[in-house]
């Protein structure tokens, strides 16, 4: 049952990822907007709401309040790679104004420059890997 409630869960999330980056795409903000604080309602820990409400906040020209939600989605879920890459695109002087919506989003490098290990609690720890 778990686990069907997961993936229930993931396609509700991969599916308000692609809605939200097309109505972005279009302009149509409270449309993103309404379909975020309904996912988040919903699946309060996840982070994607947080995340792709960040992005529809950076497009709007509101970074400090975007910044904050890339750092939410950050904290409840360190392996979530689109707020990290968010957080490094928008979080300095000279931002590259790529955004990560999903999984899909994020360079491959990008990947490669983290690692992902879990303690034995299950919690997911994210390192970022030497680059040398």
């Amino acid at each position: 049952m778990k686990t069907q409630e997961l993936t229930e869960r993931k396609k509700e999330l991969t599916a308000l990822c692609h809605a939200v980056k097309a109505f972005a795409g279009n302009g149509e903000f409270q449309k993103c907007k309404t379909l975020i604080f309904g996912a988040a309602e919903k699946y309060p820990n996840a982070p994607e709401p947080h995340n792709l409400l960040g992005i529809v906040l950076e497009k709007q020209g509101d970074h400090p309040a975007a910044m904050k939600q890339f750092r939410a989605a950050w904290a409840l879920d360190p392996t979530y790679l689109p707020a990290r890459q968010n957080l490094d695109s928008f979080g300095t002087f000279f931002s590259h104004g790529s955004y990560a919506y999903d999984e899909s989003d994020c360079p491959e490098e990008m990947h490669d420059q983290y690692r992902i290990h879990y303690d034995e609690r299950g919690i997911g720890h994210v390192d970022r890997r030497d680059c040398k």
